[in-house]
């Protein structure tokens, strides 16, 4: 992505609803995969290192690493969280195989030309029963400026997730699209509205917006939590786990 975007990202991430949605449903399922004890967990493609700042607070046993190929990003991760922060290729991880219990890729697989090796090299540095998450926005047919505007490469089905979480050794867990309820609203954002001037959707909103947004996030993150899955929305998201 260029550095504006990578500012956007630090200066909205602790208080934008979708930011807010993501990391909520990250949280549990590295929850989850901890029960009740301590996790390595990387975040690969950590950017400006939004996700450490919102989790690690809250979960002292966790030790957290990151790591991002462009400078900026990992200047500004490390100034904003006391992680390991690394500056390298997802698809060239600088770690040991059998590193970590779990590896995070929140909308990173695709900005990438070879979203396959990311995966593989995540299944590499998972100790075998670890786990990795990943976010990935949907639906070709969505493509649009925001998709631009960030260097976006590919959007995605639930089935191609899943199947290229196989293709790289781990057994899918989970996968569902979410942010449904709003779905509509993005479509007519991102498909009948003029583009923005400022590039990518990246911003806070208005107190009403973001309330809303919350709002929705919330009411499906319980429809998730009951172990169903959603059938449409702006995003996939998906657990893969690496066989014990």
């Amino acid at each position: 992505m260029e550095d504006a975007e990578y500012r956007k990202l630090a200066a909205v991430e602790d208080r934008m609803w979708y930011f807010r949605g993501l990391h909520a449903l990250i949280e549990r399922e590295l929850t989850v995969a901890a029960v009740g004890r301590g996790l390595a967990v990387l975040d690969a493609g950590c950017g400006a290192g939004g996700l450490i700042r919102r989790l690690a607070p809250g979960h002292l046993d966790w030790t957290w690493s990151g790591i991002d190929l462009s400078p900026l990003a990992c200047a500004l991760a490390r100034e904003r969280t006391a992680a390991q922060i690394v500056e390298a290729s997802v698809g060239a991880l600088p770690f040991a195989a059998e590193s970590f219990d779990a590896v995070v890729s929140a909308d990173v697989l695709y900005h990438l030309d070879d979203d396959a090796a990311a995966l593989r090299e995540a299944a590499r540095v998972l100790r075998p029963g670890g786990v990795v998450v990943v976010n990935v926005p949907a639906f070709p047919w969505l493509w649009s400026y925001h998709d631009e505007a960030v260097h976006g490469r590919r959007r995605y089905r639930r089935r191609e997730l899943q199947d290229k979480l196989r293709a790289a050794g781990l057994e899918p867990l989970r996968a569902t699209y979410w942010n449904t309820l709003l779905f509509p609203l993005v479509v007519a954002r991102r498909k009948l509205w003029a583009a923005p001037a400022g590039g990518s959707d990246v911003q806070v909103y208005s107190a009403p917006v973001e309330g809303l947004g919350n709002l929705a996030l919330g009411l499906e993150r319980a429809w998730l939590g009951a172990g169903l899955r959603l059938p449409w929305g702006s995003s996939v998201f998906a657990v893969g786990r690496k066989p014990a």
